[in-house]
């Protein structure tokens, strides 16, 4: 199992975030990308010092911007990656958790 998709996802969540912020002043968005983005960075590093709930963070972290941005996937590019990135991740994550429960 691998901590770099969290890795990965949680910057680019928090890059998204401060983005989004910058270019509309939009308060949600900075909260919600610093937010996600941290919980997938902790998931992270919970996974690479192989802790507990490190896996299952990153699952919800994922099923949470999944959620949150599949409804707004027609509406442009940056909620269409944002919906598959995360679905790739949320599959990552579900196939390797319900592979260690097994």
């Amino acid at each position: 199992m691998s901590a770099y998709p969290a890795f990965v996802m949680g910057t680019l969540c928090i890059v998204g975030g401060i983005t989004g912020y910058a270019r509309t002043r939009s308060i949600p968005s900075l909260v919600a990308g610093v937010g996600v983005g941290a919980l997938y960075l902790w998931s992270a590093d919970s996974i690479r010092k192989g802790t507990a709930n490190g896996i299952e963070a990153a699952l919800g972290a994922s099923a949470l911007l999944l959620l949150s941005s599949a409804p707004r996937f027609s509406k442009g590019p940056v909620p269409a990656v944002l919906t598959v990135t995360s679905a790739a991740s949320a599959y990552y994550y579900g196939k390797t958790l319900y592979a260690l429960r097994q």
